[in-house]
């Protein structure tokens, strides 16, 4: 089991990021997901169950299907607006942040949930990296992975959302993650892409807004 994501500290930053993980059915999923978005969106990382051979592939795929830059991730490699960033299969994705900035981290870490990459590791360091200014979007997928992320995303303050069962192939891990609380809202994946970009343009002061709550 992970380790609880600690509370967040007060970031100085207002660059957003959006956390997208999927597994089975997530390879579609995730194309019309990006295909929906804009070329100016933040940046996005995304753990795909997928093996090794086929993230590279999985990656170009996506860059020629959308208007953002899709690549493959790379370890240190800056997470700009505008591009997506695919976790290499068999290795984990994290997020990791340098003064306003977030970098990816690769890991040879052993196998969460049995999976490598998980999506719980990507979600867990989204947390502590960006806290309230990131956005988690749980898809499509067998099991668990990726519930107990979200909800730790959703505690350090992450706006987070998770796939319907009845556009989900398989409603395992958004269903998981629903019955932990851990999505603020569940979403048709039709309705995803501009709630995602909605979320993530509000930022900390929109949810402050929405729930009628101050804050610094």
């Amino acid at each position: 089991m992970l380790p609880r994501a600690r509370p967040p500290r007060a970031l100085r930053t207002t660059h957003r990021i959006v956390a997208i993980g999927a597994s089975t059915g997530g390879t579609e999923a995730v194309r019309a997901l990006l295909a929906a978005l804009p070329p100016d969106a933040p940046g996005i990382v995304i753990a795909q169950h997928i093996p090794a051979a086929f993230s590279g592939p999985f990656a170009r795929r996506l860059d020629g299907a959308c208007a953002l830059v899709v690549r493959e991730a790379e370890d240190g490699a800056p997470i700009l607006p505008g591009h997506a960033y695919v976790a290499p299969g068999d290795r984990h994705l994290l997020v990791e942040r340098s003064g306003a900035r977030y970098h990816c981290r690769l890991s040879d870490g052993a196998p969460v949930n049995r999976h490598r990459p998980s999506v719980d590791v990507l979600f867990r360091s989204v947390a502590q990296a960006a806290g309230p200014n990131a956005v988690g979007v749980l898809l499509t997928g067998m099991g668990e992975d990726g519930a107990r992320g979200l909800l730790e995303m959703r505690e350090a303050g992450a706006r987070t959302l998770a796939q319907d069962e009845t556009t989900s192939v398989v409603w395992g891990m958004p269903g998981a993650a629903v019955r932990l609380g851990a999505a603020e809202e569940v979403l048709p994946l039709g309705r995803i892409a501009a709630r995602a970009l909605e979320l993530a343009e509000a930022g900390p002061q929109g949810r402050a807004a929405a729930t009628g709550k101050g804050g610094a």
